[in-house]
């Protein structure tokens, strides 16, 4: 009986770690200043949770913590990590304006620069498995490669080298051994979290959302 309140204490312990994540999040994305003003998905709250939380079910609770960590402190420094986040993507989607910003922008040295890219070329492999197994739920969802990426569609791959630029040292380092122990376990992080994403917009699974998105592509 102690052992399963135990588990279910923990249980909401991470339960609330992930909330006060996406709370720390969604109050930064909300002073995130767009080119065109104002963008729609800052007023969409249950959107953002959902997406966001879909990865962060994946997370360890030291990972967890860690960006956490993170988080807290841009606040106190009185720097965005979300604004930082979509000026980065912007390297690729508007360069020129990204020129503008490189300057402001933390520097990351070359060994955790080799340390993200051999991350993100290991995301891209996910998704392409996923998009292979999934075709109809990927159809929804952004273009994988940075290569495809115009000013207003960001790639998959140009989204994760914005993110994990953002992320501390320490986080990046916990998020790369998360990373090797799913391939070293023949598990799709992609795939965990459309299964985690599909869950929370109420499918029954993964595979009941892709057979309807094929239904409604063969219409």
């Amino acid at each position: 009986m102690q052992d399963k309140k135990e588990m279910q204490d923990k249980m909401e312990e991470r339960e609330a770690l992930i909330n006060e994540v996406i709370e720390r999040e969604w109050e930064q994305f909300q002073y995130v200043q767009n080119e065109g003003g104002r963008a729609s998905c800052q007023d969409d709250h249950e959107t953002f949770v959902i997406m966001r939380k879909s990865q962060f079910m994946n997370w360890t609770q030291e990972l967890l913590e860690s960006y956490r960590q993170d988080l807290i402190e841009a606040e106190a420094a009185h720097w965005n990590l979300l604004t930082e986040k979509y000026a980065r993507m912007m390297e690729s989607t508007a360069p020129e304006r990204y020129a503008e910003l490189a300057d402001i922008l933390p520097k990351r040295s070359k060994e955790r620069i080799q340390m993200q890219e051999e991350m993100i070329a290991q995301q891209i492999r996910w998704e392409e498995d996923f998009a292979a197994k999934f075709p109809g739920v990927a159809s929804t969802g952004r273009v994988i490669h940075t290569s495809e990426d115009t000013p207003w569609d960001t790639s998959i791959e140009t989204y994760a080298r914005g993110e994990i630029s953002t992320y501390s040292d320490r986080t990046v380092e916990l998020l790369k051994k998360l990373y090797d122990q799913m391939d070293a376990d023949h598990e799709n992080l992609s795939e965990k979290t459309l299964r985690n994403m599909t869950a929370l917009y109420g499918y029954e699974s993964l595979e009941a959302a892709e057979e309807r998105q094929r239904a409604r592509l063969e219409r």
